[in-house]
């Protein structure tokens, strides 16, 4: 699901990578909130109190906002420059490097607070949205902009449209396709929101807090190695097939 690309991928691959990463997201999101009362899987709030802040001429109030917002672009576009960065190098799964970076991060804030109190927890939401800038960037490029897993605005807005596709076949004469996409929407959507319930379960009744990320983490790490055992796993029995053919 990390190394299929272009024609080679399939619904099945946006699927599992779709499900994966946005339960995380969902982890990621509520344990943001609940620990520093702010959104960290996407900017549309921030962008609004941002410029609320600038039209009541509260500029430097709103900086922090802008900051918030700065961080996931940065994740962004560091997760693009990686990829394009060493996508000529056969021998590398590109993507793995920002699925390392975004869990490292997680696992870092974590530490951080167990280890000490978080003083500056502005700049633990800019890691987290910059985490969740890597990983919707890498997931956009890897399924062809097709998979999206850190915020709902535009899922909501496409399941709609294709929802409506479905009314009009002489217009839309390829429902199979519309279907497809259409599961793809929901499953991601609903694994947000287990997300979201299983993280909020492990940081509040569990009393886990900052350490849910580490479950999150834990969830990205175990399904590079999934991935990359089955797919050495593919790759022996081929070779084995066309020893004996």
């Amino acid at each position: 699901m990390f190394r299929h690309q272009g024609k080679s991928r399939t619904l099945k691959h946006n699927l599992r990578i779709a499900t994966i990463l946005s339960f995380v997201a969902g982890v990621v999101n509520v344990t943001g909130f609940l620990a520093f009362n702010q959104l960290t899987t996407n900017v549309t709030g921030h962008f609004a109190l941002f410029i609320s802040d600038v039209a009541n001429f509260e500029v430097w109030k709103g900086t922090i906002y802008f900051l918030y917002i700065f961080s996931f672009l940065f994740g962004s576009f560091i997760s693009s420059f990686l990829i394009e960065k060493f996508k000529e190098n056969k021998k590398l799964n590109i993507f793995v490097l920002p699925t390392i970076i975004e869990g490292l991060i997680l696992v870092s804030i974590a530490v951080i607070g167990n280890t000490s109190i978080v003083k500056y927890t502005d700049l633990i939401v800019c890691a987290l949205l910059f985490a969740m800038g890597l990983q919707n960037s890498f997931v956009t490029k890897i399924s062809n902009a097709i998979v999206r897993t850190t915020h709902l605005t535009g899922l909501f807005t496409d399941l709609g449209i294709e929802l409506s596709q479905l009314f009009f076949p002489h217009t839309h004469p390829n429902p199979d396709k519309i279907k497809a996409t259409i599961k793809l929407r929901i499953y991601i959507i609903c694994f947000f929101f287990m997300g979201g319930i299983i993280g909020g379960f492990i940081y509040s009744r569990l009393q886990l807090e900052l350490n849910t990320l580490i479950f999150a983490a834990i969830i990205l790490f175990l399904s590079l190695f999934y991935d990359d055992m089955r797919y050495q796993l593919i790759r022996t029995k081929r070779k084995f097939e066309q020893r004996h053919l």
